[in-house]
């Protein structure tokens, strides 16, 4: 039996155009006629004007039934599943409720909803319902889970939207549901409002719906289907260096975004800009225009920020005290970039912000008496900054956020040795506190419309977790991009800066193993030397070509996600002698 056409409500609007029309010309007998035309044509069609159900479970879909006679002799009735419908798709509910076996089921009108088998396979007789369990009154009423366990760590969030923390749930958590805020096309929950414990006392909260399961069994496996564990787990140091064990991290898939309006760039030729250059960029502007660089790396904050955001005045008052420009002022040159059509990236130094650490020293660490690094364990400290993300995507169109310093600090293996205290609330190791902070700002960017770079140390692709928290996988799994900074005076060891093609090949082979352990890694963007080397006492003069020898030995190691020359003083006379390396090689 096929599904007939739902009467939709112009076609009742113009039958009873019509009959007005006949009342004013023919009179009362053929409007009765009409009448009762149109009254046989809906219930024959088994709809009522509105739908008044919808349906609901503790799963994203449901089944939808055949019910009709069987062929065999004794011809009893019998329930067939034909396909599934999703969770919160509304119906009808049409008369000829049926039970078989002690279930109830219920004739329905399912539109063009269902799923699973085509409409022109329905057996003869045989008419669509749903068990009655499947069925709401109500919206509010679809999701019928009570309880939901957390397979992924999980941010729990203050409120159903917005970036404001109010706990974090670690792996097998069971959290109580207690409402939800949306489900998608697919019924699957966004995010579910659920109980946690604060304290001695309990709290509400949401979390994503992506991040959990139905089962404490499943909460608490280790994800193995893609084998990534079983590589990272091999993966370790020869000795302990504080950051924690590559395998206590997450690395179920997750498919990277795509964002309507907002193409990602797969291969960048970017140039970096500093706050100051950005808010004067006119001179950079006319080497983008002669050249092939698509895209920009412009600094929201490092040190200070370039803008005096509403974000931080709220926040750190001493970071918008020593705010580089007005909102104002930076946006002009933030629209002049625009405009030149280059993607535009804006980049944030995170957990290394001394102005930051002077208004708020409760959140960070505390070694040797000093407080001038913001704890990567500090859910302050992640708010603040993708606040600020947010802000800055809203005012002046970002493309993607670039977040540097995603890290504890680099003597993190000392002062774990000497007893600092790193303000770690839940019990995290560093990997995973940097890993979290990838979740949570991911999501958060997603949402305002952007897309999330992270920083990376050349280091985290060397195979172990680090002693500061990066390891390649965990991280590339999340975000969209990666830019590590292999720089050449930094990587290889000795000399290596005289060798740019061998040192960065070398190098991005390394890297290269970390990027196959994933089935949908990052982008790898990488940093590259712009600077004549070694920075510390320069003996080689770093033009062209060795910009375009490092250019080729990542792509030849088959890093081919693009690269940025980092160049910290944006020093102009430099960019233009090696100004061909943004052009196309052909």
């Amino acid at each position: 039996m096929k599904v007939m056409k739902s009467i939709s409500k112009e076609e009742i609007r113009q039958l009873l155009k019509r009959i007005y029309g006949m009342l004013e010309n023919n009179g009362r007998a053929v409007v009765l006629a009409v009448l009762i035309l149109a009254a046989a044509v809906l219930i024959l069609s088994g709809r009522p004007g509105t739908f008044d159900l919808y349906t609901a479970g503790t799963s994203n879909d449901a089944a939808v039934y055949l019910i009709g006679r069987t062929t065999d002799a004794e011809e009893t009735m019998a329930a067939v599943e034909a396909g599934r419908m999703p969770r919160g798709t509304p119906v009808r509910r049409l008369s000829g409720d049926v039970e078989i076996d002690g279930v109830k089921y219920v004739k329905v009108d399912i539109g063009d909803a269902l799923t699973g088998a085509g409409q022109d396979v329905y057996a003869p007789y045989a008419v669509l319902y749903m068990r009655e369990e499947n069925l709401a009154a109500s919206p509010e009423d679809i999701v019928r889970e009570t309880e939901v366990y957390v397979r992924t760590p999980v941010t729990i969030y203050a409120e159903a939207e917005g970036p404001a923390i109010a706990s974090f749930a670690p792996k097998g958590t069971c959290l109580k549901v207690t409402g939800f805020d949306s489900i998608d096309e697919n019924g699957y929950v966004n995010k579910y409002k659920v109980e946690y414990q604060d304290g001695d006392e309990i709290a509400e909260g949401y979390v994503y719906g992506k991040y959990m399961t139905d089962t404490q069994e499943k909460a608490d496996a280790v994800f193995n289907d893609n084998g990534i564990y079983d590589k990272v787990k091999k993966e370790n140091y020869s000795m302990n260096l504080y950051g924690g064990k590559a395998s206590h991290l997450d690395y179920y898939p997750y498919e990277k975004p795509v964002i309507e309006g907002n193409e990602f760039l797969t291969d960048a030729r970017a140039m970096y800009l500093n706050c100051v250059s950005a808010t004067h960029p006119d001179k950079y502007i006319k080497i983008i225009e002669k050249t092939d660089c698509n895209a920009v790396v412009v600094d929201i904050k490092d040190g200070v920020l370039a803008f005096d955001a509403e974000t931080a005045k709220e926040i750190s008052p001493t970071s918008y005290k020593n705010a580089y420009t007005t909102a104002e002022e930076y946006g002009e040159g933030i629209e002049k970039l625009k405009e030149s059509g280059v993607y535009l990236i804006g980049r944030i130094v995170v957990f290394n912000d001394p102005l930051y650490a002077k208004d708020h020293p409760e959140d960070c660490i505390k070694y040797n008496g000093s407080t001038y690094w913001p704890s990567a364990f500090s859910r302050d400290v992640w708010e603040y900054n993708v606040r600020l993300a947010i802000e800055a995507i809203e005012k002046y169109g970002f493309n993607e956020i670039q977040f540097d310093y995603v890290r504890f600090p680099e003597n993190s293996y000392t002062m774990s040795q000497s007893g600092a205290k790193f303000r770690n609330k839940y019990g995290e190791e560093k990997g995973q506190a940097i890993q979290n902070f990838c979740f949570y700002a991911a999501d958060q960017i997603h949402e305002a419309g952007a897309y999330i770079s992270v920083d990376v140390f050349g280091e985290c692709a060397y195979g172990y977790m680090t002693a500061y928290g990066q390891y390649w996988p965990a991280i590339s799994n999340i975000v969209d991009a990666i830019s590590a900074m292999p720089y050449t005076d930094h990587t290889g060891g000795e000399g290596a800066w005289t060798d740019p093609y061998k040192t960065m090949y070398n190098w991005g082979k390394r890297a290269k193993k970390r990027q196959d352990f994933l089935d949908d890694p990052a982008v790898a963007r990488t940093w590259i030397t712009g600077y004549d080397t070694p920075y510390w006492a320069p003996t080689e003069n770093y033009g062209e070509k060795e910009l375009r020898a490092q250019i080729k030995g990542l792509e030849d190691a088959g890093l081919t996600g693009g690269f940025i020359p980092w160049n910290v003083t944006n020093n102009l006379g430099k960019y233009k002698q090696y100004k061909k390396i943004w052009n196309i090689q052909e």
